[in-house]
Protein backbone atom coordinates (compact mmCIF):
# COMPACT_ATOMS: atom_id res chain seq x y z
CA UNK A 1 0.00 0.00 0.00
CA UNK A 2 1.27 3.29 -1.05
CA UNK A 3 0.40 6.48 0.68
CA UNK A 4 0.57 10.24 -0.86
CA UNK A 5 1.45 12.66 1.90
CA UNK A 6 0.74 16.37 1.21
CA UNK A 7 3.97 18.61 1.38
CA UNK A 8 6.22 16.06 0.09
CA UNK A 9 9.50 16.82 -2.10
CA UNK A 10 9.47 15.07 -5.28
CA UNK A 11 12.14 15.67 -7.77
CA UNK A 12 13.32 13.47 -9.82
CA UNK A 13 16.74 12.94 -10.27
CA UNK A 14 17.27 9.89 -11.97
CA UNK A 15 21.14 9.17 -11.42
CA UNK A 16 19.49 9.64 -7.71
CA UNK A 17 16.72 7.43 -7.68
CA UNK A 18 19.27 4.64 -9.72
CA UNK A 19 22.31 4.73 -6.38
CA UNK A 20 18.82 4.76 -3.90
CA UNK A 21 17.97 1.27 -5.61
CA UNK A 22 21.40 0.60 -6.12
CA UNK A 23 22.31 0.96 -2.15
CA UNK A 24 19.09 -1.27 -1.09
CA UNK A 25 20.06 -4.26 -3.90
CA UNK A 26 23.68 -4.49 -3.56
CA UNK A 27 24.15 -3.31 0.47
CA UNK A 28 21.22 -3.24 2.44
CA UNK A 29 19.37 -6.05 1.84
CA UNK A 30 22.21 -8.46 2.14
CA UNK A 31 22.92 -7.11 5.48
CA UNK A 32 19.12 -7.02 6.80
CA UNK A 33 19.02 -10.29 5.78
CA UNK A 34 22.15 -10.81 8.16
CA UNK A 35 20.37 -9.10 10.62
CA UNK A 36 16.75 -10.95 10.34
CA UNK A 37 18.26 -14.52 10.94
CA UNK A 38 19.77 -12.55 14.15
CA UNK A 39 15.63 -12.30 15.22
CA UNK A 40 15.63 -8.51 14.26
CA UNK A 41 13.05 -6.52 12.24
CA UNK A 42 13.86 -5.99 8.64
CA UNK A 43 14.14 -2.27 9.02
CA UNK A 44 17.26 -0.75 8.15
CA UNK A 45 18.67 2.45 7.08
CA UNK A 46 21.99 3.95 5.56
CA UNK A 47 24.59 7.01 5.69
CA UNK A 48 25.64 8.19 1.97
CA UNK A 49 28.28 10.90 1.40
CA UNK A 50 26.20 13.53 -0.88
CA UNK A 51 29.57 14.81 -2.89
CA UNK A 52 29.82 11.38 -4.61
CA UNK A 53 27.03 8.96 -3.45
CA UNK A 54 29.61 6.78 -1.81
CA UNK A 55 28.10 4.51 1.40
CA UNK A 56 29.72 5.88 4.89
CA UNK A 57 27.54 3.23 7.16
CA UNK A 58 25.29 0.23 6.29
CA UNK A 59 22.64 0.00 9.30
CA UNK A 60 20.13 -2.34 10.82
CA UNK A 61 17.93 -2.91 12.88
CA UNK A 62 19.65 -4.35 15.86
CA UNK A 63 16.88 -4.65 19.02
CA UNK A 64 17.72 -8.30 19.48
CA UNK A 65 20.93 -6.13 21.33
CA UNK A 66 19.35 -2.97 22.62
CA UNK A 67 15.21 -2.31 22.07
CA UNK A 68 16.24 1.47 20.91
CA UNK A 69 18.52 -0.06 18.29
CA UNK A 70 16.00 0.41 15.41
CA UNK A 71 17.82 0.83 11.93
CA UNK A 72 18.13 4.52 12.22
CA UNK A 73 19.82 5.06 15.46
CA UNK A 74 22.22 1.83 15.23
CA UNK A 75 23.08 3.78 11.84
CA UNK A 76 24.15 6.98 13.83
CA UNK A 77 25.48 4.75 16.49
CA UNK A 78 28.05 3.03 14.05
CA UNK A 79 28.31 6.63 12.54
CA UNK A 80 29.65 8.12 16.00
CA UNK A 81 31.90 5.14 16.09
CA UNK A 82 34.06 6.24 13.23
CA UNK A 83 37.22 8.12 13.71
CA UNK A 84 36.50 11.90 13.59
CA UNK A 85 38.96 12.26 10.93
CA UNK A 86 37.05 9.57 8.44
CA UNK A 87 33.73 10.93 9.34
CA UNK A 88 32.15 13.76 7.41
CA UNK A 89 29.94 16.46 8.72
CA UNK A 90 25.98 15.14 8.95
CA UNK A 91 25.30 17.80 6.97
CA UNK A 92 27.11 16.19 4.27
CA UNK A 93 25.22 12.93 4.59
CA UNK A 94 22.21 11.55 2.64
CA UNK A 95 20.77 9.76 5.15
CA UNK A 96 18.79 6.47 3.73
CA UNK A 97 15.31 4.31 6.00
CA UNK A 98 14.17 1.50 4.28
CA UNK A 99 10.88 2.37 6.08
CA UNK A 100 9.55 5.65 6.88
CA UNK A 101 10.84 6.59 10.28
CA UNK A 102 9.24 6.09 13.32
CA UNK A 103 8.90 8.97 16.01
CA UNK A 104 12.24 7.94 18.24
CA UNK A 105 14.42 7.91 14.84
CA UNK A 106 12.94 10.97 13.44
CA UNK A 107 14.11 12.54 16.61
CA UNK A 108 16.70 10.70 15.99
CA UNK A 109 17.82 12.33 12.83
CA UNK A 110 16.67 15.61 13.92
CA UNK A 111 19.40 15.73 17.37
CA UNK A 112 21.97 13.88 14.98
CA UNK A 113 21.72 17.13 12.91
CA UNK A 114 21.12 15.34 9.57
CA UNK A 115 18.95 17.50 7.03
CA UNK A 116 16.90 15.07 5.06
CA UNK A 117 16.09 11.03 4.73
CA UNK A 118 14.83 8.98 2.12
CA UNK A 119 12.47 6.34 2.61
CA UNK A 120 11.21 3.28 0.39
CA UNK A 121 7.79 1.66 2.80
CA UNK A 122 5.60 3.81 4.33
CA UNK A 123 4.38 3.80 7.83
CA UNK A 124 1.04 1.79 6.67
CA UNK A 125 2.90 -0.38 4.67
CA UNK A 126 4.70 -1.15 8.22
CA UNK A 127 1.35 -2.07 9.63
CA UNK A 128 0.11 -3.74 6.36
CA UNK A 129 2.47 -5.32 4.58
CA UNK A 130 5.17 -6.27 7.39
CA UNK A 131 1.93 -6.85 10.20
CA UNK A 132 4.28 -3.82 12.84
CA UNK A 133 1.74 -1.34 13.60
CA UNK A 134 3.67 0.00 16.28
CA UNK A 135 4.96 3.44 14.25
CA UNK A 136 1.35 4.73 13.68
CA UNK A 137 0.30 3.42 17.04
CA UNK A 138 2.93 5.60 18.66
CA UNK A 139 2.26 8.47 17.23
CA UNK A 140 -1.52 8.38 17.79
CA UNK A 141 -1.44 7.16 21.33
CA UNK A 142 2.17 9.66 22.47
CA UNK A 143 1.50 12.67 20.23
CA UNK A 144 -1.98 12.51 18.79
CA UNK A 145 -0.83 12.53 15.34
CA UNK A 146 -2.99 10.79 12.61
CA UNK A 147 -1.42 8.70 9.44
CA UNK A 148 0.55 11.31 7.59
CA UNK A 149 0.09 14.02 10.17
CA UNK A 150 3.65 15.44 11.14
CA UNK A 151 6.06 17.63 9.05
CA UNK A 152 8.14 16.25 6.10
CA UNK A 153 9.48 19.81 5.63
CA UNK A 154 10.77 21.69 8.55
CA UNK A 155 13.21 23.71 10.44
CA UNK A 156 15.32 20.00 11.05
CA UNK A 157 14.84 17.99 7.88
CA UNK A 158 12.94 17.45 4.98
CA UNK A 159 11.54 13.63 4.45
CA UNK A 160 11.75 12.40 0.81
CA UNK A 161 9.35 9.60 -0.48
CA UNK A 162 11.65 7.61 -2.73
CA UNK A 163 8.33 6.17 -4.61
CA UNK A 164 7.62 9.99 -5.68
CA UNK A 165 10.78 10.63 -6.93
CA UNK A 166 10.31 7.93 -9.32
CA UNK A 167 6.31 8.78 -10.12
CA UNK A 168 8.02 12.25 -11.30
CA UNK A 169 10.44 10.41 -13.54
CA UNK A 170 10.02 10.10 -17.38
CA UNK A 171 8.16 7.21 -18.33
CA UNK A 172 11.08 5.27 -19.63
CA UNK A 173 12.68 5.57 -16.84
CA UNK A 174 9.85 5.39 -14.55
CA UNK A 175 9.12 1.73 -15.68
CA UNK A 176 12.72 0.51 -15.27
CA UNK A 177 12.42 1.95 -11.50
CA UNK A 178 9.43 0.66 -10.72
CA UNK A 179 10.61 -2.99 -11.78
CA UNK A 180 13.35 -2.32 -9.68
CA UNK A 181 11.21 -1.13 -6.73
CA UNK A 182 8.62 -4.39 -6.77
CA UNK A 183 11.84 -6.74 -6.65
CA UNK A 184 12.69 -4.66 -3.72
CA UNK A 185 9.46 -4.98 -2.38
CA UNK A 186 9.13 -8.63 -2.43
CA UNK A 187 13.09 -9.60 -1.18
CA UNK A 188 11.21 -7.29 1.83
CA UNK A 189 8.85 -9.18 1.94
CA UNK A 190 10.47 -12.71 2.48
CA UNK A 191 12.71 -10.99 5.67
CA UNK A 192 9.31 -10.04 6.61
CA UNK A 193 8.72 -13.75 6.94
CA UNK A 194 11.83 -14.92 8.65
CA UNK A 195 10.53 -12.21 10.99
CA UNK A 196 7.56 -13.04 11.97
CA UNK A 197 8.61 -16.66 12.02
CA UNK A 198 10.78 -16.50 14.18
CA UNK A 199 9.92 -13.37 16.08
CA UNK A 200 8.70 -15.50 19.57
CA UNK A 201 11.92 -16.73 20.24
CA UNK A 202 13.29 -13.15 20.74
CA UNK A 203 12.86 -10.95 23.50
CA UNK A 204 11.89 -7.20 21.66
CA UNK A 205 9.25 -5.62 23.75
CA UNK A 206 7.32 -4.19 20.83
CA UNK A 207 7.57 -7.07 18.50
Amino acid sequence: MTVKRPGQLAKCDPKLVDRLLAYFEDELIPATRRSVERGNKMFGAGLLRKDDWSTVIVGTNNETKNPLWHGEVHAIKLFYELPATARPRPEEILFISSHEPCSLCLSAIAWAGHDNYYYLFTHEDSRDSFAIGHDLKILKEVFKQDPGGYARDNVYWKGYAITDLIDNCEAAARKGFMARTEAIKKAYGELSNIYQAGKANNDIPLK
